[in-house]
């Protein structure tokens, strides 16, 4: 299992990202190929004493930053870092590729090098996230900010089949992220997907508001791109916010903290419940390939959960199971 890294997207490459890519390596028994330039790689891994393993380096002088305009990964940055990435896995020189860079670039890349699987009409973002009750899954998180109906019933397809057949999901339910539960609620966008998902081979049960989703009442939320990142801010936006104000409220006083040690093991439980960090980033469904969008601000541990989505799709043939499955939506 060969998987390609982009060395140098996210914030804190290519420290981070070679640090988190040796974790996996020596986790999951992978083989890496690190893409990016040169002699600044091995200038970091001789700077940070860093032991490297069943890893080759692809030489890539250009860097496509958070700034630069998502179709530049065709042209005017070729020759960058993820460029060269989709390019090696087009060709069939690794398994899977993982970047932390530019959201918009990585979409574009997966789209038009690596390219869609037959049928599905738009790849989308599925993030794997936390809830009260259990991991759920929202898809779209930011490659398509609008979309038309039969987009968000095949995502709801996709989300379907990466549940059943990565977090072994045995019936997840899906539901449309909306204004209201009731079905005539909504743009006449999203009404319209509500009829075609009623017929879906899926199991769909309908609208959900917003502040249904942190209790884990749908395993997979679709939604446009546009939305679904919003969501996805505002949900990681909020746990910060509570877990810092929690530590605030026990560091008060002598009185308080000797308080905090009564129930120190039951906050350490709800951290590791909301922590991003364990699934390190999302995945794009709908390529051919497995393609995975790990947190811009990922540090060492973060990148090699990222990496296990990928080792995570390899394992259990993702994609075959979605060019089996996908279909047209019957029209409404």
């Amino acid at each position: 299992m060969k998987i390609i890294i982009d060395a140098f997207g996210g914030d804190n490459a290519p420290l981070e990202i070679i640090k988190g890519t040796m974790l996996a390596v020596d986790e999951y028994g992978i083989d890496a190929v690190l893409v990016g330039d040169e002699k600044k790689i091995e200038s970091c891994i001789s700077e940070n004493n860093i032991t490297v393993k069943n890893t080759e380096i692809v030489d890539a002088k250009g860097v496509i930053s958070m700034c630069d305009d998502a179709k530049c990964v065709l042209k005017e940055k070729s020759d960058s870092s993820m460029a060269v990435g989709f390019k090696l896995l087009s060709e069939g020189k690794g398994d899977a590729f993982v970047s932390a860079g530019n959201t918009g670039a990585v979409t574009v890349g997966a789209t038009f090098i690596t390219k869609r699987i037959k049928g599905v009409k738009r790849p989308a973002i599925a993030s794997v996230m936390p809830s009260a009750k259990k991991p759920i899954l929202l898809m779209d998180c930011g490659a398509n900010a609008e979309c038309r109906p039969e987009h968000l019933y095949q995502f709801g397809l996709m989300g379907s089949l990466y549940m059943k057949n990565i977090l072994k999901y045995e019936n997840p339910t899906v539901a449309l992220a909306n204004n209201g539960t009731e079905e005539t609620k909504g743009t006449p966008i999203v009404k319209e997907a509500y009829e075609l998902m009623k017929n879906a081979p899926y199991n769909f049960i309908g609208n959900i508001e917003g502040r249904q989703i942190p209790f884990g009442d749908a395993d997979v939320i679709v939604a446009d791109g546009f939305t679904g990142n919003l969501i996805l801010k505002m949900y990681e936006g909020v746990a910060k916010v509570l877990m810092s104000s929690i530590k605030d409220a026990f560091m008060k006083n002598t009185l308080t903290k000797l308080a905090y040690l009564g129930v120190k093991s039951g906050i350490d439980d709800m951290k590791k419940q909301f922590d991003y960090k364990d699934y390190g980033g999302a995945v794009m469904l709908g390529v051919k390939k497995p393609v995975i969008k790990a947190h811009g601000s990922a540090d060492a541990r973060t990148f090699k959960n990222a990496i296990k989505q990928a080792v995570w799709f390899l394992e259990n043939d993702l994609i075959a199971c979605i060019e089996k499955n996908i279909d047209k939506p019957k029209e409404a």
